[in-house]
């Protein structure tokens, strides 16, 4: 609590100080009164999400958890938001650097989208489902193997403060899903269903081969005998007395209550003021003003010719059947599965890595120095996972890793993981968030900012990279290429259908297997996945695009003045921004360049 009420005090002198100085710039030179505002928006942010410092290295506020579906909560984080935007709008673009222009505009686009997304009650009455929610994070972080740190006593004792703050927020999910149940926002009965396993292990594991209880089994050599039996008696206790039976309270009331009250529709528009939340998600998503039919459109287009060159490969290989069953023999193909182990699989990953590694050299002149590795998915969320990538530390010290789901092995299809390995690691999100994290000339809160449509747009875009990286020789993963690019294309189209044509589960299931090869299980979990997170699908296709189409014309309009690397370096250099931003940016380069 100190921390904190420190912590307001210097925001606020410096607020005040930053109104003093916000004219007093001398032309060519950073205002340094708007620095200050910047990162006392950055440390303000953290104080609000303690999570997100964790995750970037930050361990001041390692042993909080704030219970963000309180009232108190809610109105400190719109009093935040609305406090920076108004302050920011002191600083006029002529007392500014270009650069922090740029900073300026990125500030109020997040401020002016998280208050937008506050007048909505998804977020509030809905926090719980199979993929998106703070219980599977903390899941990792409970493993003692993800961003928490358990090297001393006090990280032990950070810990079990910070699962104090995190039973109090599992007490008051229960009352507001509660409280959903009544006014209609509540989980389709597919997703629940799935939520219902995981909380089951959760409440249901013997303590000490549970989750939680894994930093015990790996305590430090360097820890006292008398640390260990106190912390140990002090872990058990908080597990066996409040969080295990928190996990049982959840997953009874699951079971019960919440799965008869949960929908049998699978549209965001069946709750209430629906239609104007998916709204606000394509803008939070995507960063532009699109509408859902534009994007369903799109996304039709963009099928139709991915599946053509679907067909080019089909005759390459010489298939004779049609394309629908093409895609039922890639994903049966034996040949394609010839793994029994997950050991072998992650070091299929790491020889990809190798194979490029000589070729990254042509496209990339900035390579971020964060290290990066390749992990399977943990036990307990596997099954509802997809591939991922969690960001290093921002000092480095953490590498960034791969998360790869591997429930078993010897079913798993390596058609399309040179692909994947280009979005989830490098050149992918590995490279843009580490460049983004080790960028000494971005401000603070610029670091760690997250925009979908900017950096999940760049991954996509570095998959059609696979073959200037000298990857996708074999016909089968330029075809997994392809495959993956369709999977992000069926998005814009079924995403659109469930959330605004009235599209059931069944349906979105349907198109996406008449148009691509993933397996039925894969496709049902992607589409549960949109369900629960609207929006956030349509990210990927609109922002590969647009990357894509900022290249061609830069590669048009500058003809042999043309340099990829410098391309590559101008689209990474400002970290996550608005599509918008990126675009005038290039453009601004373009015409400079000529």
């Amino acid at each position: 609590m100190k921390k904190i009420i420190v912590s307001i005090i210097t925001i606020s002198i410096l607020f005040i100080a930053c109104k003093k100085q916000a004219k007093q710039t001398v032309a060519g030179k950073e205002n340094e009164a708007f620095n200050q505002f910047l990162e006392a928006y950055y440390q303000g942010g953290l104080q609000l999400n303690p999570i997100n410092a964790t995750f970037a290295g930050d361990n001041r506020y390692n042993d909080q958890f704030p219970n963000t579906l309180s009232k108190d909560y809610q109105q400190k984080i719109t009093t935040f938001f609305t406090d920076y935007l108004t302050k920011a709008a002191e600083y006029t673009d002529e007392t500014l650097t270009e650069s922090q222009q740029m900073s300026k505009a990125v500030l109020i686009w997040d401020c002016e989208i998280r208050l937008e997304q506050l007048k909505f009650k998804k977020g509030l009455l809905m926090p719980i489902d199979q993929m998106w929610s703070v219980h599977l994070m903390m899941g990792q972080l409970g493993s003692g193997a993800s961003a928490q740190p358990f090297k001393t006593v006090v990280d032990y004792t950070n810990w079990l403060q910070r699962l104090e703050g995190y039973d109090t927020w599992l007490h008051t999910a229960i009352e507001r899903m509660q409280q959903g149940i009544k006014e209609g926002y509540v989980l389709p009965a597919s997703l629940t269903k799935k939520v219902i396993p995981q909380f089951e292990v959760l409440a249901t594991t013997a303590l000490k081969k549970h989750l939680f209880y894994s930093p015990l089994n790996t305590f430090p050599e360097s820890f006292s005998k008398s640390d260990k039996e106190k912390l140990t008696k002090a872990c058990t206790k908080m597990l066996s007395k409040k969080l295990l039976p928190t996990f049982n309270n959840m997953y009874q009331f699951l079971t019960t209550d919440y799965l008869s009250s949960s929908r049998t529709s699978s549209g965001i528009s069946d709750t209430p003021n629906g239609l104007d939340y998916y709204k606000h998600a394509i803008k939070n998503y995507t960063t532009t003003t699109m509408t859902a039919d534009e994007i369903h459109n799109l996304g039709l287009s963009e099928v139709a010719r991915i599946l053509s060159e679907m067909e080019k490969v089909k005759q390459e290989v010489g298939f004779r059947g049609t394309l629908k069953e093409f895609f039922d023999d890639v994903r049966k193909n034996k040949k394609l599965m010839p793994y029994t182990t997950p050991k072998q699989i992650i070091d299929h990953f790491n020889e990809i890595h190798t194979q490029m590694k000589p070729q990254l050299e042509k496209l990339f002149g900035n390579k971020p120095k964060t290290a990066f590795m390749v992990k399977q998915t943990e036990k307990f969320r596997e099954a509802s996972a997809s591939a991922e990538y969690n960001q290093g530390s921002l000092d480095g010290t953490r590498p960034g890793v791969f998360y790869t789901p591997i429930p078993d092995a010897t079913k798993y299809n390596v058609f399309s993981d040179e692909a994947l390995f280009l979005h989830e690691a490098i050149p992918g999100h590995h490279y843009q968030i580490s460049l983004q994290q080790e960028n000494t000339s971005l401000p603070s809160f610029r670091k760690t900012l997250w925009y979908s449509a900017y950096g999940e747009g760049w991954a996509l875009y570095t998959e059609n990279l696979g073959k200037e990286l000298g990857l996708y020789t074999d016909p089968y993963q330029y075809f997994g290429m392809l495959g993956m690019e369709m999977h992000r294309a069926i998005r814009l189209v079924v995403d659109t259908g469930l959330h605004t044509k009235g599209w059931s589960r069944e349906k979105a299931i349907q198109y996406s297997l008449d148009n691509e090869a993933e397996s039925e299980a894969g496709i049902t979990s992607e589409i549960e996945r949109y369900m629960a997170n609207p929006g956030q699908a349509l990210s990927y296709k609109i922002g590969q695009l647009k990357i894509r189409e900022l290249r061609a014309k830069a590669t048009q309009e500058l003809g042999d003045a043309f340099d990829i690397k410098e391309f590559h370096n101008q689209v990474l250099a400002s970290g996550c921004i608005p599509l918008a931003l990126l675009e005038a940016k290039i453009n601004k380069w373009i015409a400079a360049s000529k």
